[in-house]
């Protein structure tokens, strides 16, 4: 199926997409071996947390430092899990002939942007304006 979307020439209005449709098939494929290693390091770090377990009679500093070992195992599994997550929306993208589109307003996504974080659903514009929404502003 994502052979057949990729090989389609899609339009948007009457610009047909450019850059990220071209290449289309080699962001699949590096979207596709991003997925594979992500997914492995998700299950190692969930592996290596479960495994946090005091094999000795310890003290509470001992169990402190297992602790903090699990916290950072699960905090890794968890942010290559949103990446991972991110991947396989990108891969979706590429199905239904939007990839290389801001999901925002439709506008290409700028071609250095996609290869810098190919998984990318924003162009530039609005990846400042969403950030500079979600920013905490300053109380006296």
């Amino acid at each position: 199926m994502r052979k057949q979307a990729t090989n389609e020439r899609r339009k948007v209005g009457d610009e047909v997409l450019k850059e990220a449709d071209v290449n289309a098939q080699d962001y699949m494929r590096r979207l596709l071996d991003l997925e594979k290693r992500l997914t492995a390091r998700v299950a190692r770090a969930q592996h290596r947390a479960r495994e946090q377990v005091l094999d000795s009679a310890g003290d509470v500093g001992d169990a402190s430092v297992a602790d903090e070992a699990k916290t950072e195992d699960f905090t890794e599994a968890e942010l290559d899990a949103t990446v991972l997550q991110q991947v396989r929306d990108a891969l979706k993208r590429i199905d239904d002939g939007t990839f290389g589109r801001c999901i925002v307003d439709g506008g290409p996504i700028e071609p250095k942007r996609l290869e810098a974080v190919p998984w990318t659903p924003y162009c530039l514009k609005h990846l400042r304006l969403l950030e500079a929404a979600s920013r905490p502003v300053p109380t006296l």
